[in-house]
């Protein structure tokens, strides 16, 4: 899987809009965890890190902010600046998120529970996983 930028379904009459997020249809993975960020002191970056087998898919709920991916030969710059945009990250993949405006809500939902030995907190160490295929404390990809 790779990084996906679309557009989610909405449905808007004179009352608003409806926004739908489905399982197996706009995200193609069954959702574990749900957590959102929001009142980003001084619109500090956040991120700065990969997961091993963690997917992701955010969305901007208010407000603006960008997102920064790499798989270790490309990196790319996503902005999200709607609640109708969807980003998903596939696991191994740097993510930086930053800009964010001041009245920014990133709402992201994961395939797995919070593990912190998911985690890849170090750039140089998941270039080398990227280099070797594996990812540290994983199985081969």
């Amino acid at each position: 899987m790779r990084v996906e930028f679309k557009e989610l379904e909405t449905v808007s009459d004179p009352r608003g809009h409806l926004v739908s997020i489905e399982v197996g249809r706009s995200i193609p993975f069954p959702v574990r965890r749900v957590y959102y960020i929001y009142g980003n002191k001084d619109g500090k970056p956040r991120g700065y890190h990969a997961h091993k087998r963690v997917k992701q898919a955010l969305i901007c709920l208010n407000g603006r902010l960008k997102v920064g991916v790499d798989d270790g030969k490309t990196r790319t710059v996503y902005e999200l600046k709607s609640p109708r945009e969807l980003l998903i990250i596939p696991e191994m993949i740097w993510r930086v998120m930053y800009g964010f405006s001041p009245d920014a809500i990133l709402l992201v939902l994961a395939d797995q529970h919070y593990d912190e030995a998911d985690y890849i907190r170090d750039y140089e160490t998941f270039l080398q996983a990227v280099r070797e295929k594996t990812p540290p404390g994983g199985a081969p990809r």
